[in-house]
């Protein structure tokens, strides 16, 4: 098996259930098989949650060593008087210092793979966060525009991609364009291939109206938009089928005919990814020049401190980081 570096864990808000779903990953490390990691952000965290050995290292390549005994933390000590439940500015201030290390490091090589904790935008906003989210962010530390990169969604037995997101659903119609989803489709179908190791990717276009606008007579999208796309990426060698009925294409056996799904909006792609894989979901951005997952929650501060955040997205996320950056890295070594 190829030897990966460490992965760089970016904690998130160290008053919501970031470390503590880290801390809980680490102590899952063999059960689930999990590559190693580290976890970048205030350690005095991790230590209000949870009772297990941390270790505080100085460098990335601190960490194999340490892994199998204590969760090896790379301290950002900024975060202040830690209350889980309870953001403040201290700690967005420390959850964005550590997605800037994290991200810095595995653009320097120096970690195999970033996966980030959950974040509160809103107090980050006021520390001086610009940008609409983490993934945003990432892509410009890494000099790729945002919207050259593509969010996916993963559970075991769906991906899906919304190909608009954080906007007002009566704004979709007029964002969609045949040759946004053709973008988005270009780099979904390069990354299964890359990071996913599927040799022929199979791409299934949701439409947009109900019944997919029986054929015109409840919506043209899918006629003038969706059926274009899907034509011309066949017309390139992409397995583009659709635009199908959205209300039937999630259940077991559709799913089986496909390896990605190409929604139009957000709660199009992620109602079923979240009914589906609750617990499980991952968060990947394509078309970066580094690997970044992350779990597909939130920072759930109702909870935090409690004892009851489930750490099995962080888990997947790590898993799917860590497969991930091994293909990229047999792939170079194959070339």
């Amino acid at each position: 098996m190829t030897i990966l570096s460490p992965l760089a864990v970016a904690m998130g808000d160290p008053a919501g259930i970031g470390p503590e779903i880290v801390a809980k990953a680490w102590a899952r490390r063999v059960e689930e098989r999990l590559a190693p990691f580290f976890a970048v952000g205030d350690g005095s965290a991790i230590e209000r949650v949870w009772d297990g050995p941390i270790e505080r290292i100085a460098a990335p390549d601190e960490a194999a060593s340490v892994f199998g005994s204590a969760l090896p933390v790379l301290t950002v000590a900024c975060a202040g008087d830690i209350n889980p439940g309870h953001p403040d500015l201290a700690g967005a201030r420390c959850a964005l210092h550590a997605l800037e290390l994290a991200t810095g490091l595995t653009s320097a090589g120096a970690a195999a793979a970033l996966v980030t904790g959950p974040v509160s935008k809103a107090q980050m906003y006021q520390v001086g966060f610009t940008h609409p989210g983490q993934t945003e962010f990432v892509a410009e530390r890494v000099g790729v525009a945002a919207s050259a990169t593509v969010m996916m969604l993963a559970g075991p037995t769906l991906r899906v991609v919304p190909a608009t997101t954080h906007v007002p659903l009566r704004k979709v119609p007029g964002l969609l364009s045949p040759e946004l989803l053709i973008a988005k489709a270009r780099v979904t179908a390069r990354a299964l291939i890359r990071d996913f190791g599927i040799a022929n990717p199979r791409l299934a276009f949701a439409g947009l109206n109900p019944h997919a606008g029986e054929q015109g007579a409840i919506g043209r999208e899918e006629i003038d938009i969706i059926l274009p796309a899907v034509q011309a990426l066949r017309a390139e060698g992409i397995d583009a089928t659709g635009p199908l009925a959205a209300d039937t294409m999630f259940h077991g056996r559709a799913r089986a005919l496909y390896d990605v799904a190409i929604c139009c909006y957000h709660d199009q792609a992620l109602v079923p990814l979240k009914t589906l894989h609750f617990d499980e979901g991952v968060n990947i951005t394509l078309g970066l020049p580094i690997v970044r997952t992350s779990p597909d929650h939130g920072t759930a501060f109702g909870i935090a401190g409690q004892d009851r955040a489930e750490p099995g997205a962080m888990i997947a996320a790590i898993r799917l980081a860590a497969d991930a950056a091994r293909r990229r890295i047999d792939a170079l070594a194959t070339a």
